[in-house]
């Protein structure tokens, strides 16, 4: 059985940090990604999935995306279903992400905004790349931090 889900969109506003009352971080936030095609009047049309970010991942998120980021989300989908006040039943699609990256060169955000790529990992040796971002040797937007010029028909995706 596979569950994978893998995202490229922009944050609709900033991520909300929260507390479980055992003090686990999570954050949560929506992601607008575009519609590989366009409706009937010609427009481009997107999809808003809402995100979840556990632990460290959830405080890095809250602490360096900003609304309007281009970033990748990884994790998989999770529906759930509690039951409101009025005692209906709700239901709720989201992605639970294991790692989120910036998809921007340095160039193009904030100086505040430093950093590359924040990832959760749930396995064997306990770390990630949570904070500091890449070593520049690993950063494909080291060199020159120049904005690529390619159009949309040149993207696999």
């Amino acid at each position: 059985m596979l569950n994978r889900v893998v995202l490229i969109g922009r944050l609709t506003k900033d991520p909300e940090l929260r507390y479980t009352p055992n003090g686990v971080a999570v954050a949560s936030f929506r992601l607008a990604v575009d519609r590989p095609f366009t409706n009937q009047q010609g427009e481009k049309e997107a999809d808003f999935i809402d995100i979840v970010a556990w632990r460290q991942l959830g405080e890095t998120v809250a602490n360096y995306m900003k609304k309007g980021r281009l970033v990748a989300v990884e994790g998989r989908l999770q529906i759930r279903s509690y039951e409101n006040q009025e005692g209906r039943r709700i239901r709720v699609s989201e992605v639970v992400a294991d790692n989120v990256r910036f998809l921007e060169s340095r160039s193009q955000v904030a100086a505040a905004d430093a950093g590359s790529s924040y990832s959760q990992d749930h396995g064997n040796s306990g770390g990630g790349n949570y904070g500091g971002g890449r070593s520049p040797s690993n950063d494909p937007f080291a060199d020159d931090g120049k904005p690529i010029d390619i159009s949309d028909d040149d993207l696999p995706f």
